[in-house]
């Protein structure tokens, strides 16, 4: 609507008025010219046309002074966003997602294009399956510019970066209206206008072959199949979109999963620190988000060493290893995760450094690792290191005990030997190393944590127990406390978030010398400590 110089003034200071209660800044969107006053004009002179834009945001045109701002309709960030319309679908309704924008462009011969697009780079309009550049319709030795309407603000600023090229060739510079629809913006920014605000969305997934993984909160679940279509339309390379179902509690830790859009095989063919890895995706467990973890802990093998490999899985340790020339005994429970290892083992060519095994952690320790440990030890011209990965973060640490005592009555083998690394891994509600290391304490018998030191000093001190049991605390208390594990601990690490309150960790440590020797009838003093 046309307005007189009056009505604008009255306008604009109410609008400042605004601002000084603490609304958002109005003065970056709407400038009101310096040039215009009380003396300059008519008060009743129509100059300007304001705007209202379908949004609620607010802008000046004049053909007056070439550095009136150059602003349009909708210049809040949404403009290039999706419309609000679409907020809480739940089946996709591709088409519902167009709306008609005004952008600013400039038109250029076709000879300066590449100086112009080099000045008003950081200016163009860029959308998915869209260019910023175009023909210009009524000329085709013109170039037409489309500019984000959010980065331009005035006429100024273009003029300013295009220099000396608007002086020697003619530069011109309007408005367009487009189209935009659902081609035209990334899956994120699809889902966000899509599903609720102010909660946890779905743009966390994993991939894993051509199998695009999520893990929905229960508030998402209405939205699963829109959810699936979306990322099948917009993440390339994937055929099909699964969602885990629930925890992983079975057996084997592998999860049950929903398809939530395709269809094909969830067999998968990954590759992971120079080795290829093929599995049932919906069978075995594999996270790719660990392959930085894994590289960690085989970076630290050399050719000769020796790694046993408790909780397999389809490879990802004992693979590598093997491709290092390490000698590997890799073990797991899952059938389907052994038949995958032993075909990756083959098919990376390390069947010959790497036996496989199925079968329980605390069986393949005590009786497979004992004996081969043990023929390491014995064997004159074995000069590497012993490595012992855990990777099982739920349960790994609960196997710990069964390296107590696994040595008892073979002393004579431990002269001059390198005592093996653990790395363990485990969820812990907070990534403080103490409470990571505690959890590798209790399951070894040695205190879970330094205030336990005192305590066991003030039994020792009350004469409460027999004289038997103060002798054994003694040498619990010399030997088995906190202080004395934690000087075995090499590494720390925090792996990564799993939840909010729920963190993956590793503690690498040198297996003590004292838990492979302990006696099967020794009471941990952490025990002796609970019941008194």
């Amino acid at each position: 609507m046309n307005l007189s110089v009056r009505s604008l003034w009255h306008i604009w200071t109410s609008l400042k008025r605004c601002e000084k209660k603490g609304f958002a800044s109005l003065s970056s969107v709407v400038k009101f010219p310096s040039f215009l006053s009380k003396s300059s004009r008519s008060w009743n002179q129509p100059a300007f046309s304001w705007t209202l834009g379908t949004s609620e945001s607010f802008c000046l045109s004049s053909s007056v002074q070439s550095n009136t701002p150059l602003c349009k309709p909708n210049m809040e960030t949404t403009i290039i966003l999706p419309p609000e319309t679409v907020s809480g679908m739940m089946e996709l309704d591709r088409g519902a997602f167009q709306k008609k924008i005004s952008v600013p462009h400039v038109t250029v011969k076709s000879s300066i294009i590449n100086s112009v697009i080099k000045c008003l780079k950081k200016y163009l309009l860029k959308l998915e399956k869209s260019k910023p550049v175009r023909t210009a319709d009524d000329d085709g030795d013109k170039k037409e510019i489309l500019l984000n309407p959010i980065l331009v603000k005035s006429l100024e600023v273009i003029k300013k970066e295009l220099g000396e090229i608007i002086s020697k060739d003619e530069v011109t510079f309007g408005y367009r209206e487009i189209t935009l629809g659902y081609e035209n913006w990334k899956a994120e920014d699809i889902l966000k206008a899509v599903l609720p605000a102010n909660q946890e969305g779905a743009q966390s997934f994993s991939i894993v072959g051509h199998i695009l993984h999520l893990n929905l909160r229960e508030h998402l679940l209405p939205y699963k199949t829109l959810i699936g279509e979306v990322y099948l339309d917009k993440v390339p390379n994937i055929s099909m979109v699964v969602n885990k179902v629930n925890t992983i509690d079975s057996t084997y830790r592998n999860f049950q999963m929903e398809i939530l859009g395709g269809t094909g095989d969830t067999v998968v063919t990954v590759k992971e620190n120079g080795c290829s890895f093929t599995m049932d995706f919906a069978r075995v467990y594999w996270n790719p988000r660990l392959s930085t973890e894994h590289g960690r802990v085989v970076g630290r093998l050399r050719h000769g060493d020796v790694l046993y490999d408790v909780m397999a899985g389809v490879g990802p340790f004992a693979v590598p290893a093997g491709r290092k020339k390490c000698h590997v005994l890799a073990n797991d429970l899952n059938p389907e995760s052994f038949n995958a290892l032993v075909k990756n083992c083959t098919k990376n060519k390390v069947v010959e450094r790497v036996k496989c095994f199925n079968m329980d952690g605390h069986d393949f320790i005590q009786t497979i690792l004992k004996a081969d440990l043990m023929e390491r030890w014995k064997d004159p011209h074995f000069v590497g290191s012993v490595h012992i990965t855990m990777n099982l973060p739920a349960l790994a640490v609960t196997f710990l005990p069964s390296f107590k005592g696994l040595m008892n009555g073979v002393q004579e083998v431990l002269q001059d030997v390198e005592l093996p690394v653990v790395h363990v891994y485990m969820f812990t509600k907070e990534t403080a190393e103490d409470v990571a290391i505690g959890q590798v304490a209790e399951n070894l018998g040695y205190l879970s944590k330094p205030s336990e030191v005192a305590k066991a000093g003030e039994v020792l001190q009350d004469g409460a127990l027999d004289s038997d049991t103060l002798k054994n605390c003694e040498k619990s208390k010399s030997h088995k406390s906190y202080e004395s594990l934690k000087r075995h601990v090499q590494e720390v690490i925090h792996v990564r978030q799993v939840a909010p309150n729920k963190a993956m960790m590793r503690v690498s440590f040198q297996l003590p010398l004292e838990v492979l020797l302990e006696s099967s009838d020794e009471e941990p003093l952490c025990k002796k400590l609970k019941s008194s």
